[in-house]
Formats: C-alpha cells, sequence, structure tokens
C-alpha cells in the first residue's frame, strides 16, 4: 500500500527541502517540520489503517534520510557498533520522525545546544528537558534558561519525587533562574521536602536558609584554621561549623525527619556521602550501620591517616566527637538502606519505622555537628 497521491508529493517536496527536525502528530494526523525558515506542517490523508498508514510515512522518512525503510532500529545497531554518534549522525535521528531517535539524541555526548533546541523542538517533555540540562554545553547555552523555566513550572504537576529532586538540582545550575525564583523555590520545599534535597545537591555552600554558626567555632576556628589549606579534616570541620554547613545540616535533618518514599532516602544519603566524601575513608562503602560506627571509631583511635591525627592533636579532647560525627556521615549512602529497601517498597511512616536503626545513628551525628 503506497500513500496517497497528495500526501506522497507533499512529503517529496519537503524532503526536498533543508529541514532540522520532524514530528509526527498521531492524534491530529499531520507530519510537523523545523526548517532554517520556520516551522510547517502537511496534513496527511490515508487510505488504509491509521497505524499502518504512519508507519509508511515513517518509511518514506527513513529511506530519504538514511537510504533504508527500517528507520531507527536499524540505523541504532549501525550506531553501536561505530561507538557513538558523530554530531551529523545526531542530525539524522531529528529527522526520523521517531520518538526514540529523539530520546537517542537527548541522551547522546555529543549533544550540542544546538542540537537539544531542535530536539526539544521534536519533543518537549521533562525528562527529556532534565537529560540535555545535564549537558554543560546546553545549560551554559541559550537552550538553558528555556529548559529551566519548563521544569519550573512543570515541578508543580511532578508527581515522581526522583524526578522532583533531579528538576530541582539541575535549574540551581549557575545563571539558569533568577534569585527570586530560586527563593520560590526553596519556600515550596516546606510542603515538599524532596525539593530540599535537589539544593543539598545542587548549592550545598549557599542554601537559601540563615542559620547561626556552631556555637564552638569561635573557639575551635584559631586552632582548625591554619590547618584547613591543606588538611581536609580541618577543611571539612570548618565548613560544618560555619553559618553555611549550619545550614546545610539542619536542612538535611529536617528531610531525614520525614521522607516521602525511597527515592528521597536514596537521594539524602547519597547527599550525605557527597557533603562529607573529603573525610571519607579509603576502600570500599560499607554496607551496615554497625561497621559504620566501628569503622570511625578505628579511624580515630588507630591514627594512621597523619591529616586526621593532625586536626586531633590540634583539638580539646571534649571536640573529639565532631570529627567523629563527620567520619560516619561520610560513609552514608545507598548501601546502608539498600538491604532493608531490598526487603520492603514500604513508603511515609511503615518506611521510616524499617530505616530507623540507620537513620538514629545518622540523627544523632547531624545533632550533634549542630551543638546539640
Amino acid at each position: 500500500m503506497e500513500l496517497s497521491p497528495e500526501d506522497a508529493l507533499r512529503l517529496n517536496v519537503l524532503l526536498a527541502n533543508p529541514l532540522l527536525a520532524v514530528r509526527i502528530d498521531e492524534g491530529r494526523l499531520a507530519v510537523h517540520a523545523l526548517t532554517p525558515e520556520g516551522e510547517t506542517a502537511i496534513p496527511l490523508h490515508p487510505n488504509c489503517r491509521e497505524e499502518q498508514y504512519l508507519k509508511r510515512v515513517r518509511e518514506l522518512l527513513s529511506t530519504h534520510v538514511l537510504g533504508s525503510p527500517g528507520g531507527y532500529p536499524v540505523f541504532l545497531k549501525r550506531w553501536t557498533r561505530m561507538g557513538q554518534a558523530r554530531d551529523e549522525s545526531l542530525e539524522k535521528l531529528l529527522l526520523l520522525g521517531e520518538p526514540e531517535a529523539v530520546v537517542a539524541v537527548v541522551h547522546a555526548k555529543g549533544l550540542t545546544d544546538e542540537l537539544a533546541r531542535r530536539a526539544w523542538w521534536a519533543m518537549p517533555t521533562a525528562d527529556n528537558a532534565r537529560r540535555m540540562l545535564e549537558r554543560p554545553a546546553v545549560a551554559q547555552g541559550r537552550m538553558g534558561k528555556v529548559l529551566a523555566e519548563f521544569l519550573l513550572e512543570f515541578l508543580p504537576f511532578e508527581e515522581s519525587p526522583q524526578a522532583m529532586i533531579e528538576s530541582v538540582r539541575l535549574v540551581l545550575q549557575p545563571g539558569l533562574i533568577s534569585e527570586e525564583a530560586r527563593a520560590k523555590l526553596w519556600a515550596r520545599g516546606r510542603s515538599r521536602n524532596a525539593y530540599y534535597v535537589g539544593f543539598l545537591q545542587a548549592v550545598p555552600d549557599a542554601l537559601p536558609l540563615e542559620k547561626p554558626a556552631h556555637p564552638a567555632l569561635e573557639v575551635l576556628q584559631p586552632q582548625i584554621a591554619p590547618l584547613a589549606g591543606e588538611n581536609p579534616f580541618a577543611a571539612q570541620l570548618l565548613r560544618v561549623l560555619q553559618p553555611a554547613g549550619q545550614a546545610w545540616l539542619a536542612t538535611a535533618e529536617t528531610v531525614m525527619k520525614k521522607p516521602s518514599n525511597q527515592d528521597v532516602v536514596v537521594e539524602l544519603m547519597e547527599a550525605l556521602r557527597a557533603y562529607f566524601a573529603p573525610v571519607a575513608a579509603e576502600g570500599a562503602r560499607l554496607s551496615s550501620i554497625e561497621a559504620v560506627l566501628e569503622q570511625a571509631d578505628a579511624r580515630l583511635a588507630q591514627g594512621r591517616e597523619p591529616a586526621l591525627a593532625a586536626l586531633l592533636d590540634r583539638l580539646p579532647a571534649a571536640h573529639h566527637d565532631l570529627v567523629r560525627a563527620m567520619l560516619i556521615l561520610s560513609a552514608a549512602g545507598e548501601r546502608l538502606v539498600a538491604p532493608i529497601f531490598a526487603r520492603t517498597d514500604a513508603i511515609g511512616s511503615v518506611m521510616r519505622r524499617k530505616i530507623a536503626p540507620v537513620t538514629e545513628p545518622l540523627f544523632e551525628q547531624l545533632a550533634r555537628l549542630q551543638g546539640r
């Protein structure tokens, strides 16, 4: 079965001209094209079942673009064998009218700001916006603010806490949203604390929350500041005791008190690990809180790490518990809760009770580092 004569003529004329991207509206039965001059649309007039007719249209596009009616799946095999797509290969994918092909472009390492513009025209979804904002070339280009604005507007309708966290983290990249928008986003975190996790990940030292310094900072700063330049333990302790560090700890504590689901817990655990990474132990990550506590005590007692020993020598013994708290939190991460989540899909209060054996020791360390 061939295309109707009218459609075949108009589509072939379209394909004879320069194209930047093509999308097919299956609901309204139309082919839309993005050209250097703007946009154009061709209504379709099926002469058979709509599904079969749309397949014929895609075969025509694929034959013109790739030289084969097989379309994206065939091209993908070639692309995979090549190891990675060249930029011209990505451009071709956007001319197939295949959603899967657009997604492939969105995920490609060679994505540019211009290709992001075309892909966004072809398939403007929240997930595509997130994937593209992960690329510095896009986040720092003309499309960065466009995608960030979309994600901000879509956030109230986002149902997945994991997606909320990703969206917040990505729009907080430098230069994408205004200070006013950032403040409003933070305020909305009071009712959806998953937003706070995005802030913890994206701007750990610049949260829009004011907290006083740790009560011991004034006493300890003269002792640890001289070490901070070359000693990661001293630098991290100084970071934690300062107002920005206290704001980070308070925010992490707020989220840990009432995470909505397992994704929020995992992302928070990973945020803790990343924040305290400068003082983490070398080697494999631990998967039980008991092992974490034992490891922290052993590191303090053994004195095998010169930088850690140097800091402990400078600190009064009464404040060594601050260092211990940092060591414990540096071993946080998904692995601590993975054994629990492997056995349950609980959310809400039931989930919080199940992870209490892990979170309670972490709460103690967060409180200690805040002077409580």
